[in-house]
């Protein structure tokens, strides 16, 4: 419902906006090549020259099995993965450079995924400046099970659509 998005593109009118878009290419690239390798700034300030240890790379590409309806080959989790670190250093350098240059509070709009206190943007700034605080907000369509790597979590009414994984059935 768009009445739940017009506050931010009202406020976003007089509010400084930085992008953080991943361009397919580059995302490709990440996916071929590691984030590291096409980050274009200081990929070791986000921990992106360092390899993820195995439980964390196991879980990571379970979750992106898991978000891709269980329909990926098992040879290219990794690359989502990749794909996945790439977004979330792009996320967290325009969220420092934004902070760097208008000071607190910087706002980051994003999914679930990016927003993880557990490994998404929050880490990666907590790696490249420790002494920024973060606030991590989950959204869900229902109560979520178990904990949740987030600060707080916001409960939004479901939307009526169909399951897009109908599509690989």
């Amino acid at each position: 419902d768009f009445s739940m998005y017009y506050p931010l593109f009202a406020q976003a009118a007089t509010t400084a906006v930085y992008g953080a878009q991943v361009p397919r290419e580059a995302a490709r690239a990440a996916f071929a090549e590691g984030a590291a390798a096409v980050f274009p700034g200081d990929a070791a300030r986000f921990g992106l020259s360092e390899p993820l240890n195995a439980q964390e790379q196991a879980t990571r590409e379970a979750g992106q099995q898991e978000a891709h309806c269980n329909a990926l080959p098992e040879d290219i989790l990794p690359g989502f993965v990749e794909a996945q670190r790439l977004r979330d250093a792009m996320l967290a350098d325009a969220a420092l450079t934004a902070l760097d240059a208008h000071g607190a509070p910087v706002v980051v709009i994003t999914g679930n995924g990016h927003a993880r206190k557990d490994w998404g943007v929050p880490v990666l700034l907590a790696e490249a400046a420790a002494d920024v605080s973060v606030f991590a907000l989950g959204q869900f369509e229902g109560e979520p099970e178990g904990a949740v790597p987030f600060d707080a979590i916001a409960i939004a009414r479901p939307v009526d659509r169909p399951d897009p994984c109908d599509a690989f059935r």
